[in-house]
């Protein structure tokens, strides 16, 4: 019966969901899944309706719930309603409150259960009270009975139990238990009065202040006053003298700021406050609701005290990246200090707001379908947040490195939330994404903590074998025993015959934390080993071509060469008979008879003809002189090119008479 009177709650949720996620199906199954985790008693029984499997069908169900008048639906509202009343001097509607027998006096019995409660009783705080009409089923107690707190006096202590009351089909509600209240009488009658009772001024009692009695809320006052100076002294003297000794001990300042003192005194102080108050003697009607605000108080200072001590840890944590030089924590240290603090912060409220009696379950839901909804809308955003705290808790590289990832390589100048900067070495920055930076092989040079050195040497096959050989082993000898390198791998062997020369092989490492500090360490390393060899007396081989020439295409080509030379030369006779016609009667009587004119007659003539044509008129002057001019420009250029031509014809029969190989010959 119980599970489907709390069934109405569910029903109503639908509407929720709808109106909070009516766009994506997704969401909605991820929202029914966590109300589901977080209401299983509910979901269960909404289960057990639609199968048909309940005590009986909705609508009856709807019309066998009926809300009790008194408000005690729930072991928490049948608390807070009794309190209530007992404040209001109510006695009659405080007795509702206790399963009493027909022959109990209901103002009596009342009178007698608050004078217990004023001077021992305590009850748990109200998060800690069950809210649900079921109760606690969790406990030892029977299913019908619920325990909410104790009453102390003396030696004498007896549980505060409730028990669940069925008058009727259809109705239920909570009562403090009939055991309870048949304790009351004997554990009251050893009872003292109170300090409140024993030194209350006689004009103050009988008087009221919001509800209250005056002295109540005097010593209530007195009492949390000078709780917290008392504390607040013992938490000074405490904080400075571990401020004054942990350096002592340690050789460091004390971590905690003195900011944490007033924090930790209303922590301190919200524990013991109860305690103080009951001894006291305070009126449970006043110590009740004062206890429920120290709560507040009590998780608003814990909650302050604890972002004193995440400022105080993450500040340590930068301080401790700049001296060891771990730069790039530094950035994701200030995102995890903020995630951290907002996280504190929102547990904070919800338990403030909850100790304040709202019902957070729908807040929560709301908070985690936000929360969902926000992950779904930055996959690749909070991918990258997820990158770089893995680059920098696993540190593949740090600030600094020189590394290769993917097809670019350069120096590391920044790994910030997001992303991570490389600089290349054509000065570039490379901005790369920490999700796809973390997920990469990544070859971090930086991290070497000796260099390879690797050589061969090539010798030519001519050299003497027993030489070759002694060669390699004073080789190895010299490796093993150079300054430069260590004991890693040190060895000089033949690594190949080839049929031109033989490779030696030289590998060593060498001790160095850069390549700036290796490469004059190199330099000596191979002048000394080429001082070594060049003992030997043995030649280094060079690269070689070979080039063969066929005989018969070498005769074809010089034939053909032949007759381009015969060609050429009657084709020059040609144009130089017909620059000797152009010039008729101004050349000499003998330039007729030559066919082939020197350079230097033809300058002597063409000097021999100005005078001559100096005493014709200007303008045939001229165009004969433009004519001789274009005439010597011709004749020159086809003498150069004739020459070399006839040049070239020479060297090249020269260098391909015979088929030839040439060795050893290095590459132009």
């Amino acid at each position: 019966m119980s599970i489907e009177r709390y069934l109405s709650p569910i029903s109503s949720s639908p509407s929720l969901i709808s109106r909070l996620i009516m766009s994506r199906l997704i969401i909605a199954m991820l929202l029914t899944l966590l109300f589901s985790l977080m209401l299983p008693n509910a979901v269960l029984a909404a289960e057990g309706g639609v199968l048909g499997i309940g005590n009986g069908s909705k609508d009856e169900t709807t019309s066998e719930i009926v809300p009790d008048s008194f408000g005690r639906d729930t072991p928490r509202h049948t608390v807070q309603g009794f309190i209530s009343a007992l404040s209001e001097n109510d006695y009659l509607l405080a007795s509702n409150y206790l399963n009493l027998s027909k022959s109990d006096n209901p103002t009596t019995v009342v009178r007698q259960f608050k004078q217990a409660l004023d001077t021992g009783g305590r009850f748990q705080a109200d998060l800690q009270i069950n809210n649900t009409p079921e109760g606690n089923l969790t406990d030892q107690l029977p299913p019908s009975q619920e325990n909410v707190g104790s009453i102390s006096i003396g030696d004498n202590k007896i549980p505060l139990l409730l028990e669940r009351v069925v008058p009727k089909k259809g109705e239920q509600y909570w009562q403090f238990s009939s055991e309870t209240l048949n304790a009351i009488p004997e554990v009251i009658e050893n009872t003292e009065p109170t300090l409140i009772s024993r030194y209350t001024i006689d004009s103050l009692e009988d008087k009221k202040l919001f509800g209250y009695q005056l002295a109540d809320l005097v010593a209530a006052v007195a009492i949390t006053a000078g709780s917290f100076l008392i504390i607040y002294m013992l938490v000074w003297l405490w904080y400075h003298l571990l401020n004054f000794i942990y350096p002592r001990l340690r050789g460091v300042p004390f971590p905690l700021p003195n900011k944490v003192i007033v924090p930790l005194t209303i922590v301190i102080m919200a524990l013991v406050l109860s305690e103080v108050m009951v001894y006291a003697g305070v009126s449970v009607t006043l110590r009740e609701p004062a206890n429920r605000f120290t709560e507040i108080a009590s998780w608003v200072a814990m909650t302050w005290l604890l972002l004193r001590v995440i400022d105080s840890l993450f500040t340590r944590a930068v301080n401790l990246s700049y001296r060891k030089n771990y730069i790039e924590r530094v950035s994701i240290l200030g995102l995890l200090r903020k995630v951290t603090k907002a996280l504190l912060l929102i547990v904070g409220i919800i338990v403030v707001f909850g100790n304040l009696g709202f019902d957070l379950t729908t807040g929560i839901a709301a908070l985690g379908v936000g929360g969902l909804a926000l992950a779904l809308g930055a996959q690749k955003t909070i991918e990258n947040l997820v990158g770089s705290v893995v680059v920098v808790a696993d540190s593949p590289v740090r600030i600094g490195d020189y590394c290769r990832f993917g097809d670019q390589e350069g120096t590391v100048i920044d790994i910030g939330i997001r992303s991570s900067r490389v600089r290349t070495l054509n000065r570039t920055v490379v901005t790369v994404p920490n999700g796809d930076f973390s997920s990469m092989q990544i070859e971090n040079y930086t991290s070497r903590d000796m260099f390879h050195f690797l050589h061969n040497l090539y010798i030519k096959r001519d050299a003497d074998i027993d030489v070759i050989f002694k060669m390699v082993k004073d080789l190895d000898e010299f490796l093993n025993e150079h300054e430069l390198t260590n004991q890693e791998w040190n060895q000089a062997n033949i690594l190949e015959l080839r049929q031109d020369c033989y490779i030696i092989q030289l590998r060593a490492y060498v001790n160095s934390l850069d390549v700036i500090e290796f490469y004059p360490k190199q330099n000596i390393l191979l002048v000394d080993i080429l001082n070594l060899v060049k003992k030997y007396k043995v030649e280094h081989a060079l690269p070689t071509q070979q080039l063969i020439v066929n005989q018969s295409e070498l005769e074809h080509h010089s034939e053909s060469d032949n007759e381009d030379k015969t060609a050429d030369d009657a084709d020059y006779n040609r144009r130089d008979a017909g620059v000797s016609s152009d010039k008729g009667t101004d050349t000499s009587p003998d330039s007729n008879s030559k066919h082939h004119i020197d350079i230097n007659d033809l300058s002597k003539d063409a000097s021999s003809k100005g005078a001559k044509v100096a005493d014709k008129p200007p303008h045939q002057s001229e165009k004969k002189k433009s004519i001789l001019d274009k005439s010597k420009k011709n004749i020159n250029l086809r003498l150069t090119k004739r020459n070399f031509k006839h040049f070239k014809r020479i060297n090249k029969h020269n260098s391909k008479k015979n088929s030839l190989s040439i060795w050893n010959q290095p590459w132009s």
